[in-house]
């Protein structure tokens, strides 16, 4: 009875880390059904559950609100930035194929609700990881890469809006 356990715990495990594997090489090589399955997930599960707090200071999360380019609409979608000495870089790893992304792009600014402040930011652009790591603490920079994570979303600060305990 114990090696049956053991076989079919072994399996399981084993079965793990093929899914793991399969994951992160579909994540690194931009695999489009993985990605749109990975999204369709985060916008419907993870993401409502991260604005709760996002933005927030402490807060894993920051929020970028942003307007629908075709509707008008207006959006919030949680986000990891890296304050710069001008703005942020948000890593982009589904590529520069996410709605919110295209939305900030056409409009050409966006509010960033980041540590319980909030900034207007204009100027996007998609640039580079090479050029985006300066700004990024190395152990991020280790996760970023595994993930394959190979562009950012640069934009700069337009004004402080409210929050932060001295202009930035």
């Amino acid at each position: 009875m114990w090696k049956r356990i053991g076989q079919v715990v072994g399996g399981v495990l084993v079965a793990l880390v093929a899914l793991s594997v399969a994951f992160l090489a579909g994540m690194r090589a931009k695999y489009p059904p993985l990605l749109n399955a990975v999204r369709r997930m985060n916008r419907s599960v993870w993401n409502p559950r991260a604005l709760e707090t996002a933005g927030q200071s402490g807060a894993m999360a920051s929020v970028i609100r942003h307007v629908g380019r075709r509707s008008g609409t207006a959006y919030e979608t949680p986000i990891g930035p890296v304050m710069t000495d001008d703005g942020f870089v948000v890593p982009l790893p589904y590529g520069t194929t996410p709605d919110w992304l295209k939305n900030v792009l056409a409009a050409g600014t966006a509010v960033i609700v980041h540590d319980g402040a909030t900034y207007r930011v204009d100027r996007p652009e998609v640039i580079r990881a090479a050029d985006a790591f300066v700004f990024v603490p190395r152990s991020e920079q280790r996760a970023l890469r595994l993930f394959g994570v190979d562009e950012f979303l640069r934009v700069r600060l337009a004004e402080m809006l409210e929050g932060a305990a001295e202009p930035v």
